[in-house]
């Protein structure tokens, strides 16, 4: 008797233990725990309230319709200021302590680089790092778990800077790139563009993360006769590239930002600086849809006024991505079905940021297209088609 009762004891504590196991990390019977690290007090953080917004609001709005598949979503927001050591820090965090299902929406070159591994190896989604694509997706070993949407910067910038030349018959280009990961990919695309040109930079002139005196490098541009800078840079550096540019009363110059800078948040801050500043990306930044104002009342209502921008609305759709392949994994949920359901599924946003469906071609978005905008009277107007 007292062998039979063993062996059911350790019969039950086998199949407790089995249904633990098949239990995914992050997920309850009501509850699926999603984190993200974005640069709540680093050189960026003036535009992070419209990413993390951006994602509750969707959360909100699935958690009052009765959640996903009867669980409701929680988010787990971390700062990493910007630094990659830091962001190492959160996503242990992440992972250990709040047991998170899936990272979303997490931002910087330098901070998805140094965390994208560990995250996936411990069994992790992450969906949609706002970072340099193609160098995340190598990182993480090109790892079944990771999904990117921001188009890669190496073929926008290429893409870029090739409409500007024919556009504008631009023969001297130089370069002011950010030091690391994202001026090394953005660099890529500049040199592909002006190989295919047959030009040559006239001028290249780098800068450290959390610079923010860009006086040299604009007189670099100035003394070598430049008629198009390509800016690697992100929001504060955008608007420093400007002002000394205005600074100097130079009128016969362009100015080229990649998608990094071609935000609302550049607008806002830079003012009267940034006007008739360029940027490419891969969305319609200055659109005026109906859908697109809806959405934005919608938005403002919800908090308090708040006027949104296009990374708003990007972290929204972002969001709700994710939300389509959890919901299409079924209640039975794990990382490695939601995976294979995103790479099964058409996602179309209703005419909010994409300009038609989209699906995952080896976890990256496809297709990718982009356009160019100018910054004309604190709005961004599309000055160009459609570039594949």
């Amino acid at each position: 008797m007292k062998n039979r009762l063993l062996k059911l004891g350790s019969a039950a504590l086998l199949s407790m233990a089995v249904a633990a196991g098949a239990q995914a990390r992050g997920v309850t019977d009501k509850e699926i725990v999603l984190g993200t690290h974005l640069d709540l007090s680093g050189p960026v953080a003036a535009g992070m309230p419209h990413i993390r917004n951006g994602m509750q609001m969707r959360i909100d709005e699935v958690n009052e319709a009765g959640g996903i598949n009867g669980r409701n979503i929680r988010l787990v927001v971390e700062d990493n200021a910007g630094q990659p050591q830091l962001a190492v820090r959160k996503i242990d965090k992440l992972i250990r302590s709040d047991d998170v299902f899936a990272v979303v929406n997490p931002f910087g070159s330098g901070a998805n680089a140094a965390t994208v591994k560990k995250a996936v190896d411990a069994g992790v989604l992450y969906f949609a790092p706002w970072a340099a694509s193609s160098v995340i997706q190598k990182i993480s070993g090109n790892s079944p778990l990771l999904f990117t949407t921001t188009a890669d910067y190496d073929v926008t910038m290429a893409k870029g800077v090739e409409w500007m030349i024919k556009k504008y018959g631009s023969k001297k280009v130089g370069f002011i790139y950010q030091e690391g990961p994202l001026g090394e990919l953005m660099a890529l695309g500049v040199k592909s563009a002006m190989k295919d040109n047959k030009l040559t930079l006239v001028a290249e002139a780098a800068y450290k993360v959390g610079d923010i005196d860009f006086s040299s490098q604009v007189a670099r541009m100035k003394a070598a006769g430049t008629d198009l800078i390509v800016a690697a840079s992100l929001t504060r550096e955008t608007i420093g590239i400007m002002s000394e540019v205005k600074k100097l009363a130079w009128t016969d110059v362009k100015v080229l930002t990649g998608n990094p800078g071609r935000t609302g948040i550049v607008l806002a801050l830079g003012k009267e600086t940034v006007e008739g500043l360029y940027g490419v990306g891969p969305w319609k930044a200055g659109a005026d849809r109906p859908e697109v104002s809806a959405w934005k009342e919608r938005f403002k209502k919800r908090f308090n006024n708040f006027e949104p921008d296009e990374n708003a609305l990007l972290a929204y759709v972002n969001t709700d991505w994710l939300f389509k392949g959890i919901e299409a994994a079924g209640k039975d949920l794990t990382a490695e079905k939601v995976a294979k359901a995103l790479q099964s599924i058409s996602y179309d946003d209703k005419g909010l940021v994409l300009l038609k469906p989209v699906r995952f071609e080896k976890n990256h978005i496809d297709p990718e297209s982009i356009v160019i905008d100018q910054a004309q009277k604190g709005k961004w107007v599309m000055i160009s088609d459609l570039i594949p």
